[in-house]
């Protein structure tokens, strides 16, 4: 093909951006940014744009911010930028009359090796379950989600050391190279269109994390309890009652021994209140490091326990 495609971008938070700026870096032609509203929040209702808007701005990019997709008008703007190719990253949902609208399709990146840990929270569930491999993946998008064809894949590792937010930094940059490679690709009219082989029983999914599979359920190991805190670590944080507060835990060491002088304790939470702060899982006590309880600044346990006596 070998022609300069016109691209319409759509993206949101910041796990986008590097995409944008990348894109535009290159020198592809980024016809229009698609993204979300502008809200009201914070203090003083200040008016609160996302990281791609702001990233489109720096770029002097055309921006939409349509409220339904479905909009006549909508449909109209997006028709007549006759792009090429649309390009997904980190959005909502699409109806089929905007993604089938460009002659190339529209293509995702999405933060897991599909057909594994197909849905919102990638990164997440990837990280709870244990995973020591994830990766990323750029597909056209079809009627079901995350489901369509396979353009490119590449495979990442996950460090013992790794939570939620490390991973994701570093997805964000990587997904970023993946994502040129494919525009390349697409644009020289080279690339794979691979069919997803599904298996329900092997296959696990990447459901939206809630305040209710947040919390921490005591009746799990030390592992899977130390799993749920990295992959919800930094944000949104596993959490658990203590001191009769709600109290989010942000880092915990797997590796920290339970000194023998608290060992005969069957408290949910035990501690020598200098240093040391555990909360009992099935197999065991696991060592808290970082926690915020409710109402709290998020701290050290050290510094904790110097005003809380367990």
């Amino acid at each position: 093909m070998n022609k300069k495609l016109r691209i319409i971008f759509m993206g949101t938070p910041d796990f986008a951006v590097p995409s944008l700026e990348k894109l535009v870096e290159n020198g592809f032609d980024v016809v229009a940014v698609i993204t979300a509203t502008d809200k009201i929040g914070g203090r003083g209702n200040q008016i609160i744009v996302s990281d791609v808007k702001k990233c489109a701005l720096k770029y002097d990019l055309p921006i939409l911010q349509p409220e339904k997709f479905k909009d006549e008008a909508f449909l109209t703007t997006l028709k007549a930028l006759n792009a090429d190719l649309q390009i997904v990253v980190a959005f909502r949902m699409l109806p089929e009359i905007v993604w089938n609208m460009p002659p190339l399709g529209t293509f995702n990146l999405h933060a897991s090796l599909l057909p594994q840990y197909r849905g919102a929270a990638p990164i997440n569930w990837a990280i709870i379950n244990g995973e020591k491999e994830t990766g990323l993946t750029t597909f056209f998008l079809k009627h079901e989600i995350d489901t369509g064809e396979i353009v490119f894949q590449e495979k990442i590792t996950i460090l013992d050391e790794d939570n939620v937010g490390s991973l994701y930094e570093k997805m964000k940059i990587q997904g970023a190279d993946l994502l040129i490679k494919t525009v390349e690709a697409i644009q020289n009219n080279n690339y794979p269109r691979d069919e997803q082989k599904y298996n329900e029983k092997e296959n696990k999914h990447a459901p939206k994390i809630f305040r209710e599979n947040s919390v921490i359920d005591c009746n799990k190991s030390r592992i899977e309890i130390h799993n749920l805190v990295r992959g919800l670590s930094p944000y949104p944080c596993a959490w658990t009652t203590f001191l009769d507060k709600n109290c989010k835990i942000f880092t915990t060491n797997i590796n920290t021994k339970l000194p023998e002088n608290l060992s005969n304790s069957q408290d949910k939470f035990i501690s020598d209140n200098k240093n040391l702060l555990f909360i009992r899982c099935a197999d065991g006590y696991l060592a808290i490091e970082e926690l915020q309880l409710e109402g709290k600044k998020r701290m050290k346990v050290d510094e904790f326990l110097r005003g809380n006596k367990i």
